[in-house]
């Protein structure tokens, strides 16, 4: 959530950091300003709504000056105001902020008996006075930054621009991640690597809290104990950060195209000569107990992995919602490994809880888009999950190739406790390399699946329904159609429906049935029939033989391919996609920036 962008440039920067930060776009916003020195004075511009109305302003007032900061609001303390929008500016300092800053109540009060008084309702502006406060009683711009940084409590990205200094940046991580980038007498400094990607593949990722003072030359970077920190310099393979819609109307319809491509890159990677190329660090065979800890989407994948971990391996495992796992403080056994499964690898509660479990279990594992975030360098084992960027803020893609990750790890798991051979292990290997072509067949259903998107377009409750490992795949449906639709809809284990849930069935009501024919079949149907009684309008996902059996009387049935029971979660993730994908078309949303949502959360 939110995006930073800093430029010292060689040329007019205003420009530079509109197209920076409309490649932060996907993050989510509702505000956007930038802030430039030029001739010495700080001058800022400010909008709420989408970017394309701070570039109206720029063009009739423009913002002149080669150094600056911009950066994209998600409303947090404040409504989405252009008085709230950053940069924050308090006398001779301006300031970008991602994060919170969970003692501003306090500081503002210290402020106010100093005879500072807030113009907005933000914590972020409390950064921009305190700094000023300290430039006020004598210390230099570098100075007061450090001695404000020590006076804040939370988590932060935070970028200063001072009155005066046109060759100074000072750039401060505690939580939220930062990166600087190197040019050739131009430095750069954005949110993630995506931002700085047109202008330098040269990166920098600040450690947990540090800080840097950044000018043309260089960046001078300090870690959390003030002591001069040495931070190596990457090359990002610009192809990896290129975002393009490549002809398709949405970035979400790109996404969910391209998971055939994906999947069959992560199982080559991890598939290789028959057998599981994971690290050899990984070995389940001691291991006494999992805890899978994460957020949204990818807590639904968690909650699929648990059935495969426990059903396969016979291994016990405990998932849970990081925003929740460790104010209930856990007690973790020193024999188990804790996953935290993290698209961006710097979810703020995903990261807190696996900062909890440090030292308390055998390992940690990570399971991550983006291999050089915090979650993945804090991590034991870090195992990419190969997506590419995923722009679209329903996460499509990152959710499959979280599922292919996590089931080869449970068939890993199973191997190293003996409860399957390599004969078993090998069928399911070549179960796993047909998914690609499967979810191409799944994808050929997509016209058809925008047909009955229509008819759910006019709904306003929907209910989906899953046995087993299907279970989470029905939250998870509910949760992408809810996400862009903003119709409401709730997933339910279909054996639940008869202790309340069957309370909403009437005609208006449409209910989203996701039933390959396997072992648990027969039991959704009977549930499905309890609806059909009652004359909700079933939409039944299945595949041929369960079409034959029980598409008789249903609203529509929506035929899937055959496929192996263990991985049917990941092709029935497909249609659920679709569904919603075509239902928010249909009324007309915004796809892949819903109202209110971002995709990178960083504060708790």
């Amino acid at each position: 959530m939110c995006g930073i962008v800093g430029v010292l440039g060689n040329h007019e920067v205003a420009p530079i950091i509109v197209e920076a930060l409309k490649r932060l776009e996907y993050r989510g916003y509702d505000s956007a300003g930038i802030a430039t020195v030029y001739q010495g004075r700080l001058e800022r511009r400010r909008a709420v709504g989408k970017l394309v109305n701070l570039s109206d302003l720029l063009v009739h007032d423009p913002l002149p000056g080669k150094a600056g900061i911009g950066h994209t609001r998600w409303a947090t303390h404040g409504a989405a105001t252009v008085c709230n929008a950053h940069p924050h500016r308090s006398g001779g300092v301006s300031v970008v902020h991602n994060g919170i800053i969970e003692n501003f109540r306090e500081l503002r009060a210290e402020l106010a008996a100093a005879g500072l008084a807030a113009e907005t309702e933000t914590d972020t502006e409390t950064v921009a006075m305190l700094t000023r406060l300290h430039m006020d009683r004598g210390l230099p711009p570098r100075e007061a930054a450090v001695a404000t940084l020590g006076q804040l409590q939370g988590a932060f990205a935070l970028l200063f621009l001072f009155d005066g200094e046109d060759n100074l940046l000072v750039a401060a991580r505690k939580g939220s991640p930062l990166a600087i980038g190197h040019g050739d007498g131009e430095m750069f400094v954005g949110s993630d690597a995506i931002a700085l990607a047109p202008m330098t593949d040269r990166i920098t990722y600040l450690d947990e809290g540090d800080h840097a003072f950044v000018t043309r030359a260089g960046a001078e970077i300090f870690d959390a104990e003030g002591r001069r920190a040495n931070r190596d310099m990457q090359r990002i393979a610009l192809d990896a950060t290129r975002i393009e819609k490549a002809g398709y109307k949405h970035f979400m319809a790109k996404e969910i195209a391209e998971q055939p491509v994906v999947l069959g890159d992560a199982i080559r990677h991890y598939v290789q000569g028959g057998a599981i190329n994971l690290p050899e660090a990984l070995d389940f065979t001691s291991v006494d107990r999992l805890t899978l800890v994460a957020c949204g989407t990818a807590n639904y994948a968690c909650m699929v992995a648990k059935y495969w971990f426990e059903t396969l391996a016979g291994l016990p495992c405990d998932v849970d919602i990081a925003s929740e796992f460790r104010y209930r403080e856990p007690p973790m056994s020193p024999s188990s490994v804790a996953i935290f499964v993290s698209q961006s690898g710097e979810t703020a509660d995903t990261l807190a809880a696996l900062r909890y479990v440090q030292d308390k279990v055998a390992q940690i594992v990570s399971v991550v888009n983006v291999p050089t975030s915090s979650i993945a360098r804090e991590s034991d084992v870090a195992l990419p999950i190969l997506a590419g960027i995923e722009v679209g803020v329903a996460s499509t893609k990152a959710f499959t190739c979280q599922l292919t990750v996590l089931a080869l790890l449970a068939l890993k798991a199973a191997s190293d406790r003996g409860r399957i051979d390599a004969g078993q292990l090998a069928t399911h290997l070549g179960d796993l390399a047909l998914l690609p072509g499967l979810l191409n067949q799944a994808l050929s259903r997509s016209d058809e699946i925008a047909v009955l998107a229509e008819r759910l377009a006019e709904a306003q409750d929907v209910l989906f329904l899953g046995r087993g490992a299907m279970f989470p795949l029905a939250m998870e449906g509910a949760l992408k159609l809810k996400e862009i639709s903003y119709i409401h809809a709730e997933g339910y284990a279909s054996g639940e429906l008869k202790h309340g849930p069957i309370a909403l069935i009437d005609r208006m009501v449409p209910v989203v049935v996701m039933a390959p024919h396997d072992r648990l079949f027969d039991k959704t149907v009977s549930n499905m029939q309890e609806v059909m009684a009652r004359h909700g309008q079933v939409l039944l996902m299945t595949d041929a033989r369960g079409a034959a059996e029980a598409g008789m009387g249903t609203w529509r049935t929506l035929v899937m391919p055959t496929v192996p029971d263990l991985f049917a979660p990941i092709l029935y993730a497909v249609p659920a996609q679709l569904l919603a994908y075509h239902t928010a078309v249909a009324k007309g949303t915004d796809v892949d920036q819903p109202r209110n949502l971002a995709k990178s959360v960083t504060v708790e």
